[in-house]
């Protein structure tokens, strides 16, 4: 596997990352998920990505429990994940946007 440096903060990502948006908690079985991971990870991808919104936030909840689980080294990954509006319908004054402001 190659790495890359992300932007100037020396952290060496994977050229490859591993996405959940489609699948986990909604088009794949758990375990099958877990079984992607592994081989992911197995053969160098250290970059995992996700959203609060893939799979209405069940995405990220499958995807740890699976990162517990397998008991990897916390510094021997990276888990990337984006925030957009939030899935609540109202929200408080914290908890909608993405800028400074907000």
């Amino acid at each position: 596997m190659e790495y890359k440096n992300l932007g100037k903060s020396g952290l060496k990502v994977s050229r490859l990352s591993f996405g959940s948006w489609l699948t986990f908690g909604k088009q794949i079985e758990d375990n099958t998920a877990e079984d992607l991971m592994k081989t992911a990870y197995d053969n160098g991808v250290n970059f995992f990505d996700n959203a609060e919104a893939y799979a209405g936030g069940q995405s990220e909840i499958v995807m740890g429990e699976i990162l517990k689980k397998m008991g990897w080294d916390r510094d021997t990954y990276i888990v990337s994940s984006k925030v957009f509006f939030g899935l609540r319908k109202e929200f408080g004054p914290t908890q909608k946007g993405l800028n400074r402001n907000t």
